[in-house]
């Protein structure tokens, strides 16, 4: 392949609209230029749509597959990238490395041929669909033929041989909350998960690897089956179920599990909006809530932390952190029960 053109290294050569603007921000990618001589092109099996933008598209359009299909198809027609205009979230992709250009250094070895999955969101992917071959409601996913393109700064993992490519990509779509998660548990007492999601899942595990017997580890979610799982398998030590958009319930079910005591670190894992008050009520004073909810809005939980008296640390979820893919992955392989919770859900719409 002869490559004519030259890449920036953040992507900037992909930007339309507006010009300047990096690929993230953009109303616009070029998704229809061939691939430039820093990029990998990949050949996409599945997209992985965050939970924040997939719950919103079902609840825009109903639980049918085709008009499902369409929407997507829209979205990244119009916008050359898979970015919900509502939430503004992504997602991610696995596909198969079609071509490398002289100038891409990958961030991971990697070569054509090899199954890669993105850890970098569906909002900087240049994607052009060429068809949506199916759609798996329960899993957030679906699968497609189409072509990405990335560039060196854009992490990416070669997916592993001991593990179903669509249950990585489940669990990597979310790999920077277990990561953040290590970080935020360690030396605490008392830790709240906030959704009980895969997300929220792979949190609770993270922390009980993190604390072992030493901290609590508590849950709430709308419906019980994922909590049943995670208490039986001693990953939490109570939970509850409660409506997140209902913070004055949250704050009561969490003192009912705490034994009238505030928490250190909680942890939002949601995918609705209007959960943030339900995160910093139940928190202790100077300690962290850490918002891996794309439907958070930040100006509500600021000026709503405010509004009750609470000095509390508000922490946005970033979705890169080092060795966040390797981690989430060992999480998936040493709790059977998260992966076979996140199984469920993605073999329960077949």
């Amino acid at each position: 392949m002869t490559y004519r053109w030259t890449g920036h290294l953040f992507g900037t050569h992909r930007v339309l609209d507006p010009v300047g603007a990096l690929p993230q921000g953009a109303r616009r990618l070029d998704a229809d230029a061939p691939g430039f001589d820093n990029e990998v092109e990949i050949a996409v099996e599945t997209l992985n749509i965050d939970s924040a933008s997939f719950h919103q598209i079902v609840g825009e359009v109903g639980r049918d597959a085709e008009a499902i299909k369409a929407r997507i198809e829209a979205i990244v027609a119009e916008r050359g990238k898979m970015q919900n205009p509502v939430t503004g979230s992504g997602g991610m992709l696995i596909g198969t490395v079609r071509a490398m250009g002289p100038n891409y250094n990958p961030p991971v070895a990697m070569k054509v041929g090899d199954r890669v999955a993105s850890l970098v969101s569906l909002t900087l992917t240049p994607l052009r669909i060429e068809e949506i071959l199916g759609v798996h409601l329960d899993a957030d996913q679906v699968d497609v033929r189409a072509t990405a393109y990335l560039w060196p700064s854009s992490p990416i993992v070669v997916l592993p041989a001991d593990m179903d490519a669509r249950l990585a990509l489940a669990a990597l779509d979310v790999c920077g909350a277990p990561a953040q998660t290590q970080r935020l548990v360690a030396g605490q007492k008392h830790v709240l998960i906030l959704g009980a999601g895969k997300s929220g899942m792979l949190c609770a595990a993270t922390a009980r690897e993190t604390l072992g017997a030493e901290g609590k580890i508590y849950a709430i979610d709308l419906r019980d089956d994922n909590l049943l799982a995670l208490r039986q398998a001693k990953i939490v030590d109570d939970f509850r179920c409660a409506n997140a958009r209902d913070p004055v319930e949250v704050l009561e079910r969490v003192l009912e599990m705490t034994g009238g005591e505030l928490v250190d670190v909680v942890i939002n894992t949601c995918n609705v909006s209007g959960t943030e008050m339900s995160a910093i009520l139940p928190t202790r004073a100077r300690g962290k809530v850490y918002f891996f909810n794309m439907a958070t809005d930040f100006a509500r939980a600021a000026l709503g932390s405010e509004g009750v008296g609470k000095d509390v640390d508000l922490l946005i979820g970033n979705g890169y952190a080092e060795g966040h893919a390797e981690l989430t992955l060992e999480m998936v392989r040493k709790y059977p029960v998260v992966r076979r919770q996140i199984e469920a859900l993605m073999d329960s719409n077949g």
